[in-house]
């Protein structure tokens, strides 16, 4: 089967990456007096920042599968299968080394802080799903398509029920990745379903994106979609309640922000694909090429990773509104210089990494 390149989702990949950067600098920094929605350039910043997250698992689930789906094409998809369980690895590692604060581990006090989850743990985590989701049905495509659908929309009705769920019965690694209650940021639900969406997409793109006037109907589909989503998502769901009486409708639609966001990220995937050829070996693909190195670049920058000495340490919720946007731009442009010069592409991280765990391998090759 024919597959076309997807030359959108490099710039969709870069919108995210600089809308977290700019979001983590402000949000992190911003004094909290400017904090209010009696500020119109804040509740814009505050909406559009909603829909990074959105965005990159979403993507993330595209991209991801539409490699897997590629090599299978090829023969090849158990290659691509180990290096996705490598990369969600990975992911896991570099997610919780972040939060490690060496200069407290060596005066001896290590605490929980390091067992926090953030986006990097719940992507890595989702790889690894699909991964387990893919060998089970690669054999079956439209199946496939159906259960990645549907697993969306049943971990999106079902957010009530674990909206606020505590967990003390079992252990902190595992408990962060369902609750909030110790700190983490991310958990692995909601968010899968944003990668579920983003992989039942890949699906339709495999099948369908050599077909003549496929790009266009996609377009249409991206619009219509996202903005019925956004504007009438919670009346749907009312509906749904009043023809089943069925009270999880009720509930998700009196807090109807997963499917909303989901007709953003579609809008946005409209919109770039509709200026694909423009997009095309420009400076936004390069920097949707590097998402991994400026995440973890301006995660050391800001937060201070490894040794406690970040912009937070020093600035703390203490700029005003002109500080902070000056300071955002600012950071934006350090990162990607920084990601440019010494990280070329991701793939240095997965060549460090490959070369520490070269000596085990060659020794189990051996034994």
């Amino acid at each position: 089967m024919q597959t076309n390149r997807l030359y959108f989702i490099d710039a969709v990949r870069a919108f995210a990456i600089l809308m977290m950067l700019q979001g983590h600098f402000i949000d992190t920094l911003l004094d909290p007096i400017y904090r209010s929605t009696d500020y119109t350039a804040y509740n814009v910043w505050s909406y559009f920042r909603g829909i990074t997250a959105p965005t990159f698992f979403t993507i993330s689930g595209l991209v991801f599968t539409y490699l897997l789906l590629r090599a299978n094409a090829k023969g090849d998809d158990k290659k691509r299968m180990r290096k996705g369980i490598f990369r969600g690895l990975l992911l896991l590692g570099i997610g919780y080394s972040l939060r490690v604060n060496l200069v407290s581990w060596f005066t001896g006090y290590f605490g929980t802080y390091f067992l926090v989850i953030d986006v990097l743990q719940c992507i890595g985590l989702s790889l690894i799903i699909l991964v387990g989701l893919y060998s089970i049905f690669k054999n079956h495509s439209y199946v496939f398509s159906g259960v990645l659908f549907t697993i969306g929309c049943i971990v999106f009705l079902s957010e009530p029920l674990y909206r606020n769920i505590e967990i003390t019965s079992v252990p902190l690694f595992f408990a962060n990745y369902m609750t909030k209650m110790n700190g983490s940021i991310f958990t692995i639900l909601p968010w899968f379903g944003y990668s579920a969406f983003g992989a039942f997409l890949s699906t339709v793109f495999f099948r369908h994106a050599h077909r003549s006037r496929f790009k266009q109907l996609s377009i249409t589909t991206f619009f219509a979609t996202g903005i019925m989503l956004i504007f009438w998502s919670t009346d749907i769901l009312y509906f749904l309640h009043y023809l089943t009486n069925f009270k999880l409708f009720h509930r998700c639609a009196d807090f109807n922000y997963l499917f909303i966001r989901l007709g953003n990220v579609l809008v946005i995937f409209g919109l770039f694909y509709t200026f694909e050829k423009y997009l095309k070996q420009s400076i936004v693909s390069r920097i949707g090429e590097k998402t991994l190195s400026m995440y973890v670049i301006h995660f050391i920058i800001l937060y201070g990773s490894f040794t406690g000495f970040g912009l937070k340490r020093f600035f703390n919720k203490s700029l005003d509104p002109m500080e902070a946007v000056i300071g955002a731009i600012m950071f934006v442009i350090v990162v990607c210089l920084v990601s440019f010069h010494y990280g070329k592409t991701n793939t240095f991280v997965y060549n460090m990494i490959g070369k520490l765990i070269k000596p085990f391998k060659s020794k189990k090759e051996v034994d």
